[in-house]
């Protein structure tokens, strides 16, 4: 081969090697920056599940309580794990749950992904929206693909975690 052809071979493996590095850093920039952290008050750390294994089924729900009250539900209430039933989060504007530390429901499960749902307000209501996790947000069971509307007494499940609007 001519000198010629092996310097535009060589430049061309040089310019695969930089468009190799671009895209590994966009990747890596767009998992640590993904959500922005939320208010200290709003953050809590939820401990569930396995350390490995395959993905679970989604668990089922004890027979719910009728609903109690009408209207927008303000908070989410941990039902599962036992250790962390009672654990209350303020749903403002919107919150985000995940694995990640800047989500404002992180949760410590292997079959939560890191940035795995959002929690917001549309026109008045409350609404939960899966954010192409890997094992699936359910709502009262049934699997959430687009935004869903919540109300009191509704179940969400993350992994082998389970929260409650009230």
């Amino acid at each position: 081969m001519s000198e010629q052809v092996l310097t535009i071979l060589k430049l061309c493996l040089l310019a695969l090697l930089y468009l190799f590095f671009f895209r590994v850093l966009r990747a890596v920039w767009a998992e640590i920056g993904a959500p922005r952290p939320a208010r200290r008050a709003d953050r809590a750390v939820v401990a569930a599940g396995p350390a490995a294994g395959p993905a679970p089924a989604p668990v089922p729900a004890p027979p719910r309580p009728s609903r109690k009250a009408k209207g927008t539900p303000t908070e989410l209430v941990v039902v599962e794990p036992p250790d962390r039933r009672g654990t209350r989060f303020t749903v403002g504007d919107e919150l985000t749950v995940g694995r990640a530390a800047g989500c404002q429901i992180t949760i410590e499960d292997t079959y939560v992904s890191s940035l795995h749902a959002r929690v917001f307000r549309r026109d008045g209501q409350l609404m939960v929206e899966d954010l192409g996790s890997t094992n699936g947000t359910y709502l009262n069971r049934a699997k959430v693909g687009g935004a869903v509307a919540m109300a009191k007494g509704d179940r969400l499940q993350f992994g082998n975690t389970i929260l409650e609007a009230a």
